[in-house]
């Protein structure tokens, strides 16, 4: 029997609220019938959840960029977000679960009407919709665990962008690298959390004997990581260790950037931040904002 997720609008009466297990998502439109939209959106939810659970095997194995499995529309966008990393590393659908849930609601919402601008954000990982002369503010998050707000940029509607997210050690999932947190922009949201993912688990000083690490199964028995090791703490490091990880996950980054895989990235360790592709200068400084979401504010 197929659930009933939580569904309603939040105090503010603007923004949307879709509860079901583990999907949590904040959901905002403006211009046009915004009610069409969300009525389309929490018909869209419903059910969702028990899509992917119907296919949770295959998603918890490793992509083959050869072929695709999964039957599912969601499926098969978290299969096609990460099939560009599969070839050179282990990498599940899964990495690209929250986007991918957050653009499939979005679409729901556009396809029902005629938005200025929307966006999804399921914890952090978002899907934007972004029309005429309509932008969107990114917050940069010192640690996707803790409030404080570092930098803003600002995504308009003539930029690619139309997704961000963040991945690291301190986030929703596991990661096998050391970054704090490693915020991405990318064309579209599953993107830019399989991208987040690769980058953060390159972030990394191999053997360093100040960084603790475990299996991931004796944490959580089902994980799509399996025994590999994922980081559960960071000791002292050195500014030069600080930096030789940076360079690490900024070197993974690079590439992609010029592929096209993703618009810009930005790393964060232990205080130090780098930076790669114009996509994510920061514009202008904001204070912190204790009720901010993971990766993003809005303006």
């Amino acid at each position: 029997m197929m659930r009933i997720p939580q569904i309603g609008l939040l105090a503010d009466g603007r923004r949307l609220h879709l509860q079901d297990g583990p999907i949590d998502l904040i959901v905002e439109a403006r211009g046009g019938d915004v009610r069409a939209a969300y009525d389309a959106a929490a018909r869209r939810f419903t059910g969702l959840l028990d899509e992917l659970c119907s296919e949770l095997p295959l998603l918890r194995q490793a992509a083959d960029s050869r072929r695709c499995p999964l039957q599912g529309i969601v499926a098969r966008r978290m299969h096609a977000a990460v099939a560009p990393f599969s070839a050179g590393h282990f990498i599940t659908p899964m990495a690209a679960v929250a986007g991918a849930v957050a653009e499939e609601i979005l679409g729901a919402m556009t396809g029902a009407a005629r938005l200025e601008r929307a966006y999804v954000n399921n914890g952090g990982d978002i899907a934007l919709h972004l029309s005429g002369g309509e932008s969107f503010t990114v917050g940069l998050m010192d640690r996707p665990d803790a409030a404080g707000l570092l930098q803003t940029m600002v995504v308009d509607a003539d930029d690619p962008t139309r997704g961000v997210a963040t991945s690291g050690r301190h986030g929703r999932s596991f990661s096998l690298g050391i970054a704090d947190a490693v915020t991405v922009l990318a064309r579209t949201a599953s993107q830019a959390d399989a991208a987040a993912t690769i980058i953060a688990n390159a972030v990394d000083l191999p053997g360093h004997p100040a960084i603790l690490r475990c299996p991931a199964n004796e944490l959580q028995p089902d994980s799509d990581l399996g025994a590999r090791l994922v980081t559960r703490d960071v000791g002292a490091l050195s500014c030069h260790e600080i930096e030789d990880a940076l360079a690490a996950g900024a070197a993974r980054a690079r590439p992609l950037l010029l592929s096209g895989l993703i618009e810009g990235a930005a790393l964060r360790l232990c205080g130090e931040t780098v930076v790669v592709g114009a996509g994510l200068q920061p514009q202008r400084s904001q204070p912190i904002h204790r009720d901010m979401p993971a990766s993003l504010m809005h303006a």
